[in-house]
């Protein structure tokens, strides 16, 4: 849930820095875009870890 409001902050404040910046709000639509993007491959990819594994088990063997 937190994931999922903190793109859609970041997707607002690239829209109201685009406008008032860069003024295009789809410039700044599109750089939002691509940092909630961002976030939510990062916050996604470090929940997958698995404490509970052994870290010496590359996969190799079946």
């Amino acid at each position: 849930m937190w994931l999922i409001l903190r793109s859609a902050a970041v997707l607002i404040a690239g829209a109201v820095l685009g406008a008032a910046y860069l003024d295009s709000v789809w410039l700044g639509l599109l750089i939002g875009l691509l940092v909630s993007m961002g976030l939510f491959v990062a916050f996604e990819a470090r929940k997958g870890k698995n404490p509970g594994r052994d870290e010496g088990d590359d996969g190799a063997r079946l």
